[in-house]
């Protein structure tokens, strides 16, 4: 079987079945693990490098209006990949190319690929996703071993946290403006033993003011903007920090939100562990310990 995969989570997944031989194309984002960093490569972002957040999100706001797309699909290299399956997505227009731009694509190729549409809006949604893209390339057996696993995980957690208070915890998905998270990201934080503020389960990720920030009051604030690995969210967490944007007093940390947190794949288990481990240090079982430094930082 030839995959295009259109999607770094699904990228991964695939690499978690044991499928990635079978990879042949892949999205300048996958970069996990690192053997998919030597695929060809068949979209690219139509934004230009080195970009503020805030240029981003105006970027990204313009374009959108305009109709414009995100992403350049190499159309060329799809043709050339002979792909029998291309993986996408119909979640989120900023995340990935388009379930219809594919289809678009194939069709003036010619292409006879399957299209398969990845879309998972919670947690529940992910392991189903780990289950489907099993079923679509005959690893359904090691699909439901990694599920088994990833649950058993959670199970852990929660096990941990039960009866522990539930901190106010506030996940930032986006800094310059503040976006309240969405979709899997607050289930994340009720997993972890938290209580999420702002945002609202299974829903898109929303901008808000620094206004409603200060008012949730939270507990805790994690830095987690999309797209972003942890040095980047470091240095934007220090930079809320410092400019004062935040509730006084209140502990900040940044974590590594491409690895953990915005990919819906296996390390959203990691995520759930390292906010536990972030709200609750005191009462954690050995096992699960501190958060892992490669996950998380605290900042203040």
């Amino acid at each position: 079987m030839r995959i295009v995969s259109l999607l770094p989570s699904t990228t991964e997944i695939l690499y978690g079945l044991g499928a990635g031989n079978d990879i042949v194309g892949v999205t300048f984002e996958c970069d996990y693990p690192a053997a998919a960093r030597g695929t060809r490569i068949v979209s690219t972002s139509s934004l230009p490098c080195g970009l503020t957040p805030a240029e981003i999100d105006l970027a990204v706001s313009e374009r959108l209006a305009a109709g414009e797309d995100l992403y350049h699909l190499d159309a060329g290299a799809l043709a050339d990949l002979d792909a029998d399956v291309v993986v996408t997505q119909d979640l989120c227009a900023v995340c990935a190319v388009d379930v219809g731009v594919v289809d678009e694509a194939l069709a003036h190729l010619g292409c006879a690929a399957q299209v398969v549409t990845v879309d998972p809006h919670t947690l529940a949604e992910v392991l189903d996703s780990i289950e489907q893209l099993g079923a679509v390339c005959g690893r359904q057996a090691a699909a439901s071993e990694l599920v088994a696993g990833l649950r058993g995980r959670l199970d852990a957690v929660a096990a941990t946290v039960r009866g522990q208070p539930r901190p106010r915890a506030l996940v930032l998905e986006w800094t310059d403006p503040p976006f309240a998270p969405g979709h899997w990201v607050p289930e994340m934080v009720e997993a972890a033993g938290g209580t999420s503020v702002l945002g609202v389960p299974a829903a898109p990720s929303q901008r808000v003011g620094w206004e409603a920030v200060r008012a949730s009051a939270p507990e805790v604030i994690v830095s987690a903007p999309c797209g972003f690995a942890l040095p980047a969210s470091v240095a934007l967490a220090g930079e809320l920090v410092a400019g004062q944007q935040l509730p006084a007093h209140v502990p900040v940390w940044a974590v590594d939100a491409n690895a953990s947190f915005a990919r819906p794949g296996p390390r959203l288990v990691d995520g759930v562990q390292a906010l536990a481990a972030i709200m609750h240090p005191a009462i954690l079982h050995p096992e699960l310990g501190a958060p892992d430094p490669r996950l998380a930082r605290r900042i203040r």
